[in-house]
């Protein structure tokens, strides 16, 4: 036997230790662990936001408000209550923000524009105790809670725009308006579970992103198919544009060009309505050009 194949058994052997140790880890010290609402958590995740519903009319609970003007540097406040009407639902956007030089690395959210100009965004994190910092090891081993966040517009992209400095993507949904309120629904639904049942946030399963793909496929069975780009959000754009989830603005490239929004909003005046602004720089629905080809789907 030659030293490589004695290298190789012990490598092999090795591997197979650390398997087996996290493995013992996951069953006897992660896996036991229950998810909880009763922690001291961090400010911008403090309250959970629920709805009611009376017919068309809903009403949210607990929608944050920020101002930001770095991540530390802020205005706190939650709005005890912002009704909308389910049919005055206008527009929804799918928000992509890359906060990595990595490409893959990005948080995509959905925000839902409503006819008075009220714009909710809704965008599924991991929540976090005080003090605690969000990381990606972390993440797999049962660290945070899934967090569904509730905030206006002007919070939730701000706060990536503003107070991060991220490049951001913002893209009208191509969906039929039935549709968009189903998709509204199903996001409420799942806000008022996740009030009384909490869940584990996963670094790779349960995600902004894969928790997205779940209620659209949830309410369009198969809509949206396994995709490696579902677990790497930069690249979704690519992906929703070559489903027809998106408007095509002229190509994708156009598309992507056209749907930057990141120097738009760090240009905002401070006294302009802020959703008025940013979609006074976007094109008006179907106004960008022939449907994407949808048979790739790689």
């Amino acid at each position: 036997m030659d030293f490589m194949q004695v290298l190789m058994m012990a490598l092999g052997s090795l591997a197979a230790l650390v398997v087996l140790r996290l493995l013992y880890v996951w069953n006897t010290r992660v896996r036991p662990l229950e998810p909880s609402l009763e922690l001291e958590w961090a400010a911008d995740c403090e309250h959970l936001t629920t709805a009611t519903v009376e017919g068309t009319k809903i009403t949210f609970h607990n929608v944050r408000d920020f101002t930001w003007r770095t991540t530390k540097d802020r205005d706190e406040n939650w709005a005890d209550e912002v009704p909308v009407d389910l049919n005055d639902l206008k527009d929804v956007w799918f928000m992509v923000d890359h906060f990595h030089s990595l490409k893959g690395l990005a948080h995509t959210y959905l925000t839902f524009e409503f006819g008075d100009g009220t714009c909710l965004s809704f965008s599924f994190e991991s929540r976090r105790e005080k003090g605690e910092r969000y990381h990606p090891w972390d993440g797999l081993w049962r660290a945070y809670e899934l967090y569904l966040l509730v905030g206006f517009e002007r919070d939730v992209t701000g706060l990536r725009t503003h107070g991060r400095g991220n490049k951001d993507y913002m893209f009208r949904a191509a969906t039929p308006p039935e549709k968009n309120k189903e998709l509204l629904m199903g996001m409420i639904q799942k806000l008022n579970d996740l009030a009384v049942n909490p869940e584990w946030y996963h670094s790779l399963f349960t995600t902004c992103n894969t928790s997205i793909v779940q209620i659209v496929n949830q309410v369009t069975p198969g809509r949206i198919p396994f995709l490696w780009r579902n677990f790497l959000p930069g690249y979704t754009p690519k992906a929703a544009y070559k489903l027809k989830l998106v408007e095509d603005w002229g190509g994708f490239e156009a598309t992507l060009e056209k749907a930057r929004i990141d120097q738009k909003s760090q240009d905002w005046d401070g006294v302009q309505d802020y959703s008025a602004m940013l979609r006074s720089f976007l094109p008006a629905p179907n106004q960008g050009g022939d449907a994407a080809p949808s048979n790739d789907h790689g």
